[in-house]
């Protein structure tokens, strides 16, 4: 049992891996209180007067306590994470983590403009971790881009893959939680998709392309093509010999 964990946990994807062994350590240790949440939330006014701003990142890693809803979304992260990574940015890890990167700003923005509007203030100043929001995302985008998959839900009913962020949504409504937290990830879902999928097919520009620095920190992977060794190349037309 321990080998096949071992197993599944190298084969993930380096951005998956490396995310979720981040989430599990921090949760792990804020509830063995080696780690304090209280220096972890995002909070304004700590990170913009007092420069912690290790809390822009240390919020997206503590999952709250290590309950059934931590499990719920340690499988969510690992599942459609390691979906997006290995089939959608297959061979693209500065994109995925560009992808990341965004909706983590998307995010941050949302919940810090948002504690600025009257009448929400209050409901975006209980939004401390956006680790579930950035989990919600992922799951939004994959949908997106895996439309017509059917899925069943707890084998009650089934759905394409379409409604997944709704059913959800609907299920976080049911027990009790704040709807909140899955809208925002539907919002930062939503702009990445559009933007990196809609947008570039009607005006043939692509914003959210991939800075050359973040592609410089990652090694992709390289496409290998084995010739046969009785092959050989074809000469080339006669009239590309001729053009200038």
């Amino acid at each position: 049992m321990a080998q096949a964990v071992e197993e599944w946990y190298k084969q993930m994807p380096v951005i998956t891996r490396s995310y979720l062994t981040a989430a599990v350590v921090t949760t792990i240790g804020c509830t063995l209180d080696i780690i304090s949440p209280h220096s972890l939330y995002l909070h304004p006014r700590l990170v913009f007067k007092h420069y912690q701003f290790w809390r822009l990142i240390t919020n997206f890693l503590f999952f709250r306590n290590m309950d059934l809803d931590f499990l719920f979304h340690m499988f969510f992260l690992a599942r459609y994470c390691k979906l997006l990574e290995e089939n959608s940015f297959r061979g693209r890890t500065a994109d995925f983590f560009y992808m990341l990167l965004f909706g983590a700003t998307v995010l941050t923005g949302v919940v810090l403009l948002g504690g600025m509007i009257p009448y929400l203030s209050a409901s975006f100043a209980k939004i401390i971790f956006l680790s579930n929001s950035l989990t919600f995302m992922m799951v939004y985008v994959w949908s997106k881009r895996n439309p017509f998959i059917h899925m069943s839900f707890l084998g009650l009913f089934t759905f394409t893959a379409s409604y997944l962020p709704w059913v959800l949504l609907g299920f976080s409504v049911l027990v009790g939680a704040s709807a909140w937290v899955d809208l925002l990830g539907m919002i930062a879902g939503h702009a990445y998709y559009f933007l990196e999928d809609v947008y570039p097919r009607m005006t043939g520009r692509r914003p959210l392309r991939t800075p050359s620095f973040i592609r410089a920190l990652f090694a992709d992977e390289a496409v290998v093509f084995v010739r046969p060794e009785n092959a050989r190349f074809a000469a080339p037309p006669v009239e590309d010999l001729h053009q200038d």
